[in-house]
């Protein structure tokens, strides 16, 4: 009870069986039989990662569903899964970005246990895992936080609305809220990193910032694991003064923007800046050189969560290219030095799409919800109905994995060229890296040590 009113789930809830609006329930961490005190972590500079969601990778949606799937992964030559976050949402479904108790797994994925049994499963098989947490924002529904504390601030604002308070009067309790929150994930949990989720939007102006403060915190954690973890953060361009800040590496969407616009000729909404060229692809493939930051403090890809699901229909890359284009951006990802990442499927060119969706119970949000999506996408010139609604059940039923796909061809071919290319992999780190681009035909050659490889973009 807060105040004498209502009941409120505690703000530092360890699990919510009942959703964001039911009552609180005590976790125990020290009830669960650890079995990977052998496991000595993967050093972020040899990670190969997968990223997933775990209600649409499997039928069932839930942690224990993905540890069936673990040989699937470990056969690709997958060593990492980074999982869309995983704190408590509203609804049994979304994606997990609006997530409003943010140390509590979520109840329909298997709560606690299930997430402490995936971690532990996969250290037993030597997979790292890194888990994407969101700290710019909370949810628009269940977030009871203003309630208990000034979390919040109108002085600035997000794209989501007040931000959080970082850097006031009362922030200290606030940092704490988000340090120990991250803490929690590495040493209750075992995870090895975080991905932290648009880090351009966690606001502060204090003289020591609060990822700065983070990264202080989590570097001691894993001398006393004994095991490296890193921090990842999400910045759409190659940030030098964001990685001086403390964090280990950061996405970079520049090389997927470049290669989207030179496949499709999409150049909509914020793949306008980009031409596409051959030239602006290798640009961009040795741009850390350039801007003097290691490549293994930079994570590429050619697709990801965000880049098929903020779409209309959630095209993936094999929807809207042909299957040697597809070859040739994985082959430029996962062959280069950087940090590669895989999003779910698209090592098989899975048929399935990834759309955007929600489970929100209060009408007014959830209609917000659906005009919000129309809105969003007005910018790239999609129709009204062309938009699938986020809160129809049959959006999320159609982002679903088909796992029977790859009892057949076009998959199994797709999938050996990406298991063909992880195995190449494994035998380049270290090796130097050269680009070179042929406009007619269009194409990207580049070379790792005495090999070389020709990557037609046409």
């Amino acid at each position: 009870m807060l105040d004498g009113a209502e009941p409120l789930p505690d703000p530092r809830s360890r699990w919510q069986p009942d959703g964001v609006h039911g009552l609180s329930r005590v976790d125990v961490p020290s009830a669960f039989d650890w079995s990977d005190s052998e496991w000595r972590g993967l050093p972020l500079s040899e990670a190969v990662i997968y990223e997933l969601h775990t209600g649409t990778f499997s039928e069932a949606g839930t942690f224990e569903a993905v540890i069936e799937k673990l040989p699937h992964l470990l056969a690709l030559g997958v060593n990492c899964l980074e999982l869309m976050p995983v704190a408590e949402f509203a609804g049994e479904r979304g994606w997990g970005y609006d997530g409003v108790d943010l140390y509590a797994p979520h109840h329909a994925y298997g709560g606690p246990e299930g997430l402490r049994r995936l971690v532990d499963a996969c250290h037993q098989q030597g997979l790292a895992v890194v888990l994407d947490v969101v700290y710019n924002h909370l949810g628009p529904e269940g977030n009871y936080l203003p309630r208990y504390g000034p979390y919040f601030t109108a002085r600035r604002k997000t794209p989501w609305g007040d931000a959080v308070d970082f850097d006031g009067r009362s922030s200290r309790p606030v940092r704490d809220f988000f340090i120990d929150n991250a803490l929690m994930w590495l040493q209750e949990y075992h995870v090895d990193g975080l991905r932290l989720d648009a880090v351009d939007a966690i606001l502060d102006s204090s003289q020591r910032h609060i990822l700065t403060e983070l990264a202080d915190g989590v570097r001691p954690l894993g001398r006393q694991l004994g095991k490296p973890l890193f921090l990842i953060g999400e910045q759409p361009f190659i940030d030098p003064p964001l990685l001086a800040l403390g964090l280990d590496a950061q996405w970079e969407d520049d090389v997927h923007h470049s290669l989207h616009v030179h496949f499709t000729g999409e150049r909509q909404g914020y793949y306008a800046p980009y031409t596409g060229s051959t030239s602006e692809v290798a640009g961009f493939l040795l741009a850390p050189r350039e801007l003097g930051v290691p490549y293994e403090r930079v994570l590429t890809y050619s697709q990801t969560h965000d880049q098929i699901g903020n779409r209309a229909l959630g095209e993936r890359l094999c929807h809207l290219a042909s299957p040697q284009q597809c070859r040739s951006a994985a082959t430029l990802t996962l062959l280069s030095p950087f940090v590669p990442m895989l999003f779910m499927g698209e090592e098989w060119a899975a048929s399935t799409p990834f759309q955007y969706f929600s489970d929100h119970h209060d009408p007014r949000i959830a209609r917000l919800a659906t005009e919000g999506r129309i809105s969003e996408f007005a910018g790239f010139g999609w129709r009204r109905d062309e938009v699938s609604d986020p809160q129809d059940p049959a959006t999320y039923r159609r982002s679903k994995l088909n796992w029977s796909e790859l009892e057949a061809q076009p998959h199994q071919a797709m999938l050996a060229h990406y298991s063909s290319l992880l195995a190449q992999r494994r035998s380049l780190r270290g090796q130097p890296y050269q680009v070179r681009w042929t406009d007619q035909p269009a194409a990207i050659i580049f070379s790792r040590g005495e090999r070389s490889w020709t990557c037609p973009l046409g």
